[in-house]
């Protein structure tokens, strides 16, 4: 039975080049970066090469960029350091209902050792309110985090503004870009961003290595104790294969964004228009403009996600739910009913991310299927 991917968001396959490039360092180049000899001195190398890489792409400073594990330790590494190293300053911090668990339990552990936290509403598009934003301002915030793109359902927020209203009150702004990356032009000076959040195999690079960045200016701590690695800000051996796969996937992405973009935005396009055509009783969530260009999240009414995912997957069709089944118990997406959507409805949602080896032969199997089995649930 082939195999049809539509879980992007989740994450993406390996891109054969940016695998080509990175095989020599699992057992040909294996030195430890950190070593003194001519092997590991090379890898020190390479990674300082792969970092001006990325600021290059960025359009940063190569020493404001940090190579981590992953999105989750971004978010921790810059939320905790950012907040622990200027509690001086202040103990407050904005984020928004909507944000990815690895911010929203970053901003919670902080609340338990005594920093406050708003959490902002969004409208039912998924976008904050300015005015609120700057409402909620006090000369106690230190910090903004609000994410580039959601990764449920695709909103992209008003980052420049945001910014903008940051640096007026001389709070520093992280965004998580996690989502983002790959899917939208992302120019760090332009757009005035303190912090910033990549994960790599968000776009057609490897699980298990993640990008920082942090503005040169901006002071944070580290979160791990160890050696000297990462400019003493991120201790542990340096994944030498990993960072050399995420800076060629990001050189990839970089190059191939107008073609990419335009052929995964036709094809969730031509999703939303069969879906919209041939199936009754269905809610897409988020903006229809301001979202990511693959991404497309609809609630079908009447219907149990996890079962219209387990019916999917008996097909060889890969997506995914906003609701989660735990112990028997299934339980409302947060971000949905941050958005107004119905408590009952949501129990229904379906989250489809298109990619590069998806075609339009794809998307008319999937909503095939899609048709049939919601008869057949509602039925």
């Amino acid at each position: 039975m082939k195999i049809r991917y539509f879980d992007h968001a989740a994450t993406t396959p390996v891109n054969r080049d940016v695998l080509k490039e990175m095989l020599p360092y699992f057992c040909e180049e294996f030195g430890n970066a950190s070593a003194l000899y001519g092997m590991g001195k090379k890898n020190k190398e390479i990674i300082n090469l792969s970092r001006m890489k990325i600021a290059q792409i960025l359009n940063c400073k190569a020493n404001e960029i940090y190579f981590t594990s992953g999105g989750t330790e971004s978010d921790n590494l810059i939320i905790k350091g950012i907040a622990l190293a200027n509690k001086r300053r202040g103990n407050h911090i904005i984020t928004s209902k909507i944000e990815h668990p690895a911010v929203i339990n970053s901003c919670r552990f902080l609340e338990s050792i005594g920093f406050t936290v708003t959490y902002l509403d969004v409208d039912e598009r998924g976008i904050i309110d300015l005015n609120q934003l700057e409402r909620h301002i006090n000369r106690n915030t230190i910090l903004i985090s609000i994410m580039f793109a959601n990764n449920e359902i695709g909103t992209i927020q008003p980052i420049r503004e945001i910014a903008e209203i940051a640096g007026r009150y001389n709070i520093y702004f992280h965004t998580d870009a996690v989502q983002a990356f790959g899917n939208v032009k992302i120019d760090i000076e332009k757009l005035n961003i303190d912090a910033l959040s990549l994960s790599g195999h968000k776009f057609y690079g490897p699980k298990g290595v993640g990008i920082v960045y942090i503005k040169e200016n901006v002071p944070f701590i580290r979160m791990e104790d160890g050696g000297h690695q990462e400019k003493e800000k991120r201790a542990g051996t340096e994944n030498v294969p990993g960072i050399v796969g995420i800076a060629r996937a990001a050189e990839i992405a970089e190059n191939n964004f107008n073609e990419y973009n335009k052929k995964i935005k036709y094809l969730r396009d031509y999703y939303f228009w069969q879906v919209e055509n041939r199936i009754s009783d269905i809610k897409i969530n988020g903006d229809r403009k301001l979202r990511l260009s693959g991404n497309a999240n609809i609630c079908f009414a009447g219907i149990d996600g996890a079962k219209l995912l387990a019916r999917l997957d008996e097909r060889g069709i890969c997506a995914s739910s906003g609701s989660a089944c735990s112990a028997g118990l299934i339980a409302s997406s947060y971000v949905l009913l941050a958005i107004g959507v119905p408590k009952n409805l949501t129990y229904g949602s379906l989250r489809v991310t298109f990619g590069s080896e998806n075609e339009i032969e794809d998307v008319e199997f999937l909503v095939d299927n899609l048709q049939e089995i919601i008869e057949q649930l509602r039925n």
